[in-house]
């Protein structure tokens, strides 16, 4: 700004000030040249002339006059200011505002003078605005007003510039370091430097404040400064404005502190980790170091006891902060009472001044124990944690060094974030009662994970979509059969939790209960069929006043999806029907990997639909594989994609030459728990056969007189299978069942010993009437024969064939 420029804010700089000489009579002595520019007069024609000329009215002398009050007036002796209207060069009028300053001539008795100093009235009005405004923002309270020089020292302040312990009252010529902590006054004084170098005002910029005597805490304050100059533009200093917004930061500080505090709340439904996600928020956001104390119960999942009684053992499971390793205190329980005896409601408690002798509350009382856990803390706060009016644990803090005590907003603050604590830690641990039923549930209904049968190796591998629960709806199972076959099943229920859970465990037992029956794969698929849409029916006509109701199994195209086969290691063969499921792999012995051609029917729930079954023969040592589609529809593609990559990770795990228990996990490498889209569920099996030389079969005629021979054949058979301990109850055995074929069904009948991890009777005939066992009278002479079988047995059963039934029987083997 030049010089001209920034004058004219001045009124009464020489360049913008009219100046006039008036002798005692008011006659005009001398003219300036800004008073000739002012009223465009030229000093010749005002000089000697009276000054009342001059005015717009010449009438009006008098009362202007009278504006310094007259002869006498001490004021008007001194000076005076008024207002006048002044007759302008061109014409026109100008109301101006002057001062009149009565002049020593240095003689006494002299004649008086008086300098006569004016300017536009607008100017003046301007001018006094800006000095009235300046006075007053000195004067006010609410914020600190300061002027620095170049050098940032301190010219003029107002009374309420940091009104903190350790500020001087007079603060002229003194800098910030003088009184402020070095770092926090380096840190005003850099911004001030880049206002008075830079010229552009300092805005909203938030700082701490402390002072040399009293550091603690200290306060926050905006600053707001801009840049002053001289009328040529040079740099006079730098004015600045603090306010003090402590109360404001802190509590927007409180708030933030309370929204962070909800997202970690509900970040898991894991106990352990609510609380340390909490901690971690609340250290240092409210305190140097938190900790979180819990009955042992909740940890369980159990219930905390309401019995009315305040003290409960608790355990510290949680700490963060400067001090946690000496919150830690091991892993050993302690007992603390979680509030004062006689407290019925979940309030906090605040002490202050732990460092302090005498230490304690305000009656001289020793401090509670849970405040004085943390070394230097010099105050402490705490708050139950209650949900459903029952207390279960506490939540703690410490604050040392120089952090300020803790007020009541803090302590207030604190009780609502411990309320909300108490809500997710008490819904944690009735997640974690249910997940641990889940769990439970989930293990006594699957199978091991791995088996070892004469018909096939097999492990097994599941894999939850929801991590934290760890359950769901897939399950597998490996079902022993007759005549050493197998029969290997996997099976998806749709949804997680315990609903999909309890809805596999009655898939499972359905599934168990039908192969017992020895039926075929797709006959079994279609009783399975039937019972879910009995499920379902039974969920529609639910007690409409039970709390389940309105909870469907579930049912339809999407409910659930099974694949059951059975292998027969003598014939080499394996069966198998799909309900909406995927297809298996087969690993065959020479590496090559191809999925059987299924014909697969309709998800389970549909009904109306039959199913197909597939036989394919299997090499000895081929591996199987059957899995649910969360492990090849993983959104990284489509199916094909899925099952292409399936095939290339049984390569890469080496499921023909390694233990398949092994290989399982290599297959799932890359699918962690918690990012799959759905359950996965693995079952490897890798077949085995019984060799010729275990398996004798013969054809005999529908003579009673056969059974004598029958008994010889098989006789003879055991001595060179050296199972000589056997003779006897396999003698009676297989004379009661080729007796029974040759009496009720006629035709050929077929005799077949297998020789596997059990010795297998097997009678064959084309009668379709099912074998059974009663209870014989001691009148009669028959009837005992099925009785016999299943005294001298194992187990014992039949199962239809294609050209009739077959009645079995199994011994165990001797011990070596």
């Amino acid at each position: 700004m030049r010089a001209t420029e920034s004058n004219q804010d001045y009124p009464f700089a020489v360049t913008n000030t009219a100046a006039a000489l008036l002798d005692g009579t008011g006659t005009v002595v001398a003219w300036t040249v800004a008073a000739e520019s002012l009223l465009q007069r030229r000093s010749a024609d005002v000089c000697g002339r009276p000054a009342r000329d001059l005015l717009a009215d010449a009438g009006d002398w008098d009362a202007v006059l009278a504006q310094g009050g007259g002869p006498g007036n001490p004021e008007g002796q001194a000076g005076w200011e008024g207002r006048a209207t002044l007759r302008h060069g061109s014409g026109g009028e100008l109301e101006i505002g002057f001062r009149v300053i009565p002049l020593d001539d240095g003689a006494r008795g002299g004649t008086a003078r008086f300098l006569v100093l004016g300017a536009a009235l607008d100017l003046v009005a301007r001018w006094r605005q800006d000095h009235a405004f300046t006075y007053e923002l000195f004067l006010q309270g609410r914020v600190g007003l300061a002027v620095f020089d170049r050098e940032l020292r301190l010219l003029r302040t107002n009374s309420h510039l940091l009104p903190y312990t350790g500020v001087p009252v007079d603060l002229r010529g003194r800098r910030l370091a003088d009184f402020l902590w070095p770092e926090d006054a380096r840190t005003i004084e850099d911004r001030l430097w880049d206002v008075v170098r830079s010229g552009t005002p300092l805005v909203g910029f938030n700082t701490t404040v402390r002072t040399l005597d009293d550091p603690r805490g200290g306060r926050i304050v905006t600053v707001q400064a801009f840049r002053l100059q001289e009328p040529d533009g040079h740099p006079m200093g730098v004015a600045a404005v603090f306010t003090d917004v402590t109360d404001h930061e802190r509590a927007r500080g409180r708030l933030d502190l309370l929204y962070r505090a909800t997202g970690a709340l509900g970040g898991s439904l894991s106990v352990l980790r609510t609380v340390e996600d909490l901690v971690k928020v609340l250290a240092p956001g409210l305190g140097d170091c938190a900790a979180v104390d819990l009955a042992e119960t909740v940890l369980t999942g159990g219930e905390p006891p309401a019995d009315g009684q305040l003290t409960l053992p608790l355990v510290r499971v949680a700490v963060a902060g400067a001090e946690s390793e000496a919150l830690r205190g091991g892993t050993a329980p302690f007992a603390a009472p979680l509030a004062a005896p006689g407290a019925r409601e979940c309030r906090g408690e605040l002490v202050t001044g732990l460092g302090d002798p005498p230490a304690g509350s305000a009656h001289g009382a020793p401090p509670p124990d849970w405040a004085t856990t943390v070394p230097g803390a010099h105050s402490a706060l705490t708050a139950p944690l209650c949900a459903r009016g029952i207390r279960f644990g506490r939540l703690t803090l410490w604050r040392t060094g120089d952090a300020a005590p803790p007020e009541a907003d803090d302590l207030a603050l604190l009780e609502e974030i411990a309320a909300r604590a108490a809500v997710a830690v008490d819904n944690a641990r009735r997640y974690t009662k249910e997940r641990r039923t889940a769990v439970g549930l989930q293990r006594s209904l699957l199978p091991p994970a791995t088996s070892e049968k004469p018909a096939l190796e097999a492990a097994g591998l599941y894999l939850p979509a929801d991590a934290d629960s760890g359950v769901g709806g897939d399950w597998f199972d490996v079902i022993p059969l007759s005549s050493a076959r197998v029969a290997l099943v996997v099976g998806d229920v749709a949804g997680h939790g315990l609903h999909a859970t309890a809805m596999m465990g009655r898939l499972r037992s359905a599934v168990r209960a039908m192969a017992d029956l020895e039926l075929e794969p797709e006959e079994l698929l279609a009783h399975v069929d039937d019972m879910v849409l009995q499920f379902a029916s039974e969920a529609e006509n639910g007690d409409p006043d039970d709390g389940d109701a309105g909870m469907p199994l579930p049912s339809g195209p999407a409910g659930a999806t099974c694949l059951y086969a059975v292998y027969d290691p003598v014939t080499r063969t394996c069966v198998m029907a799909s309900a909406g499921h995927p297809p298996p792999a087969v690993v065959g012995p020479d590496g090559t990997v191809e999925y059987v051609e299924l014909s697969p029917g309709p998800p389970l729930g549909v009904g109306g639909w039959p199913f197909e079954p597939v036989e394919r023969e299997l090499p000895p040592g081929s591996v199987l594989a059957l899995y649910t589609d969360g492990l090849i529809e993983r959104g990284e593609g489509d199916i094909d994609h899925g099952m292409q990559d399936l095939a290339d990770r049984l390569l890469r795990s080496d499921v023909l030459g390694r233990p398949l228990r092994e290989a399982r996990h290599d297959i799932v490498e890359g699918l962690p728990p918690g990012r799959l889209r759905d359950d996965v569920t693995l079952l490897l099996a890798r077949t085995r056969v019984v060799e010729p030389g275990s398996i004798t079969t013969w054809t005999l005629d529908p003579d009673p007189a056969v059974v004598a021979d029958a008994r010889h054949l098989v006789l003879a058979q055991l001595t060179a299978w050296d199972l000589d301990e056997l003779s006897f109850s396999t003698e009676l055995i297989v004379s009661e069942l080729v007796t029974n074929a040759i009496r009720h069904a006629g035709g050929p009948v077929r005799l077949r010993l297998i020789r596997a991890d059990t010795l297998t009777c097997e009678v064959s005939d084309s009668s379709n009437t099912q074998p059974r066992m009663r209870r014989a009278r001691s009148s009669e002479e028959g009837g005992r024969g099925l009785y016999i079988v299943a005294q001298l047995s194992h187990r014992w059963g039949s199962r239809y064939t294609m050209g009739g039934k077959t009645v079995w029987s199994e011994q165990s083997l001797p011990l070596a």
